[in-house]
């Protein structure tokens, strides 16, 4: 099986202090990955990598046969944590922003997903709640045709009935020949869709490998796991 993301000895430093040190992970193609971890952790400085907003201090990184550049941008769908649209936007103009700037977005499905997610085209982004807004950014980043998806917290502070709502449009929608890289500290509403799930600490993968394997030879779930590991509660 081809990996889609080979990482080696990858670190990134700030101000001497290191935000990854030395970390090797590879993700499969075809396979979701949990990248869990406390907040400090390394998760978002790694998937900014990934993305090519960030360089790494040293170390390789690979992303389908390419280091990081314009090809990989290409290939990266990226829903960051923070929302990134303009204030002056309707959800239609989000949707035509999209189309206009990658031209792998698929605009059909874009609205389609919009239907599934009873989000009105004509809303102003600024009117959103924000678990709306968070179906929204998601609606926009499954709508690319992706060889990599990597959603940063896209359940983080939205009620349970959004969260399944965005649980199942992850599922149902994403391309199954991507990948898909998700970090959340909501394990527990999340877990069921990982294949593999890798845990960082300061700056390095401390345990990794198949969810369900991990289950059976932990007896415990991922989220309990979690929580032995990081001993959060």
């Amino acid at each position: 099986m081809k990996n889609i993301v080979e990482a080696k000895n990858l670190s990134k430093s700030y101000f001497k202090k290191k935000a990854l040190d030395n970390l090797n992970l590879t993700i499969p193609e075809g396979q979701v990955l949990g990248l869990l971890g406390p907040n400090g952790s390394g998760k978002t400085t790694f998937i900014k990598i990934l993305s090519g907003i960030l360089s790494q201090s040293s170390g390789d990184i690979i992303i389908d046969g390419n280091i990081p550049g314009a090809y990989t941008k290409s290939v990266v769908s990226y829903l960051p944590d923070k929302n990134y649209l303009y204030k002056w936007m309707t959800v239609n103009d989000a949707i035509l922003f999209f189309k206009d700037f990658y031209s792998d977005f698929d605009e059909v499905k874009s609205y389609e997903l919009l239907s599934f997610m009873k989000l009105d085209k004509n809303s102003k982004v600024t009117s959103l709640s924000k678990g709306m807004s968070e179906k929204l950014n998601l609606t926009l980043v499954l709508s690319r045709k992706a060889k990599l998806y990597v959603l940063d917290e896209p359940i983080a502070g939205v009620d349970p009935v959004a969260r399944e709502k965005i649980l199942d449009a992850i599922i149902n929608n994403y391309n199954k020949d991507s990948s898909m890289i998700i970090t959340t500290h909501l394990v527990r509403d999340i877990e069921r869709i990982f294949d593999h799930v890798s845990f960082i600490s300061e700056g390095k993968i401390i345990l990794s490998g198949n969810a369900e394997e991990l289950r059976e030879e932990k007896g415990r779930s991922i989220d309990e796991l979690y929580r032995d590991v990081f001993g959060e509660q």
